[in-house]
């Protein structure tokens, strides 16, 4: 069974840092581009960043640049999110996704992606 399972969300401070991990189960993630999303209640499902299969290529969404980082650990099938800075307008279930390289997509969009975890809980707040 072919799987992708977040872990690492939580409460956290404004201005405290959280690492996610997207672990992937039942296939390698070796030739995938993986990518993070997140929706607030009531908002749509947004893309906050991806990597490419390789992990010489990533991509950040304007709101999380500076802060979050995205990295891979093939050995591991795992995909991480580092997010420093946390900020109130951070909260949101945080998913990653995973789809093949294909030629002009923008992987911004969750109808590129072709698997998807079950999310994790981010919320800061005081």
């Amino acid at each position: 069974q072919l799987q992708l399972v977040e872990s690492g969300g939580g409460l956290v401070q404004p201005g405290g840092s959280l690492r996610l991990s997207c672990a992937a189960s039942g296939f390698t993630l070796d030739y995938y581009v993986i990518g993070w999303f997140r929706q607030a209640p009531g908002k749509e499902r947004e893309g906050v960043s991806y990597i490419s299969s390789s992990g010489d290529s990533t991509n950040y969404a304007d709101s999380v640049k500076g802060r979050f980082t995205i990295s891979r650990d093939n050995a591991k099938n795992t995909v991480y999110l580092q997010m420093n800075s946390l900020k109130p307008e951070d909260t949101a279930v945080y998913y990653c996704a995973a789809t093949p390289p294909r030629w002009g997509w923008t992987y911004y969009r969750p109808g590129e992606y072709d698997l998807w975890g079950q999310g994790t809980q981010v919320t800061v707040s005081s």
